[in-house]
């Protein structure tokens, strides 16, 4: 009986050892099968062994491995390298392409995600356009002035090429374009031909390759910016030099480096003038005085004779009452005529003292222009008034105070 009993405890006990043996075996078999999971995870985690997934559109950083003549070679980060062929890289200069080296970086557009020997179709034209696009509609939007040079015109305008995107600036956007003849406008077009503009995107709509641009637009962004700044500096009693811009009826319009200024036509000459086109004209440079500033309207009020010497000032230490002068008609009215005596200084001669005999109207005996000699009656340096007589004999106190009424209602 105790031999029964004690062969059974040693078969349990085999038992038991092998139960644990096996269970030995299969705890390392899925030991193994843990390593290489996480020997797989930890490849598949490496940035090293990412592939791109490329697609027609994209537009990728790569680096260049090998340049050729027919094409470079770019690695984009996928299986393999992609290629840019001749034709996908005309946007670029012989100076561009020459300078190219491997591993310089370099931005390209998927053409072709993979072709028959598995590699991609990039293009530099399209990544440059592409890029391109986006930097203009950011332009567009934040009213930002660029550069670009022109490349063409035609009959419209001119043509500008803005990293392989081409741009149009109509002829009417181009300050340089005068509104003469066709013929003008051709020829000051392909004098433009190479320069390099600065130009505000006024209209962009990429779905239809539509660019529109004008340097006038940003001529007036530039001119606005200099403005505030001269507005800022400017002082009143300042004089500046200044160009001629534009005569119209009522003054000339000056600019004094940045921002136009007017100067009336009372404020163009201590002399009588009719029209500002009697002494200026656009381009002419001169020397300016600033009367006022209106920051708020940013208006200028410029005056020309205020840099000249007033000859009223001295007018008593030149002339005296009873001395002989001559002079040149300058304006009719009915109660008499006025007489340019010198540049600054005219007088009047009272109709009646026109002659010894009645005169209803003194274009019966003078017209603008005539040169008279008369004699000087009365001196007024503080009203600048002087009255002449072209009579021979002088006449009674009251006629002179008469004429002298009438003068002071006309003003200078």
């Amino acid at each position: 009986m105790e031999q029964q009993e004690q062969a059974a405890t040693n078969h349990q006990q085999a038992n038991a050892t092998q139960s644990f043996g096996n269970g030995d075996a299969a705890n390392g078999q899925s030991a193994d099968q843990r390593d290489d999971q996480e020997l797989m995870e930890q490849f598949l985690a490496n940035p090293a062994h990412d592939y791109r997934n490329l697609q027609y559109g994209d537009t990728v950083d790569g680096i260049i491995m090998r340049v050729s003549r027919d094409e470079i070679l770019v690695d984009i980060g996928a299986k393999a390298e992609g290629v840019v062929p001749a034709r996908e890289m005309q946007s670029l200069s012989e100076e561009d392409r020459a300078a190219l080296k491997p591993g310089d970086p370099l931005l390209v557009f998927v053409v072709q995600s993979e072709d028959k020997e598995g590699r991609a179709t990039l293009s530099i034209d399209r990544a440059r356009q592409e890029k391109s696009w986006r930097r203009l509609q950011q332009c567009y939007d934040t009213g930002e002035v660029i550069e670009a040079r022109v490349i063409n015109y035609n009959k419209g305008g001119l043509l500008v090429n803005l990293d392989g995107v081409r741009g149009f600036v109509p002829s009417s956007q181009v300050s340089g374009i005068s509104r003469g003849s066709e013929t003008q406008k051709q020829s000051e077009m392909a004098r433009m031909v190479g320069q390099t503009l600065a130009l505000k995107v006024i209209e962009i709509n990429r779905n239809r390759n539509r660019l529109i641009l004008s340097e006038r637009q940003a001529a007036m962004d530039a001119r606005e910016g200099r403005k505030g700044e001269l507005l800022s500096a400017l002082k009143e009693g300042d004089i500046r030099e200044g160009v001629v811009t534009s005569v119209c009826d009522f003054g000339a319009f000056v600019d004094i480096g940045g921002a136009d200024g007017l100067v009336h036509l009372s404020e163009l000459s201590w002399s009588r003038v009719k029209h500002p086109s009697e002494i200026l004209k656009p381009g002419d440079k001169v020397q300016v005085y600033v009367l006022s500033i209106d920051n708020e309207r940013k208006r200028i009020a410029l005056s020309l004779k205020r840099t000249q010497h007033e000859p009223w000032a001295t007018v008593g230490e030149r002339y005296h009452i009873g001395q002989m002068v001559e002079g040149v008609v300058t304006q009719l009215a009915p109660f008499g005529a006025f007489v340019r005596i010198e540049d600054g200084v005219e007088g009047l001669i009272h109709v009646s003292e026109m002659g010894d005999g009645r005169i209803q109207h003194p274009r019966d005996v003078l017209q603008e222009g005539d040169v008279v000699q008369a004699r000087i009656i009365r001196i007024d340096p503080a009203r600048k008034r002087i009255g002449l007589s072209t009579r021979q004999s002088s006449d009674d106190q009251s006629t002179r105070q008469s004429s002298d009424d009438e003068e002071s209602d006309v003003g200078e």
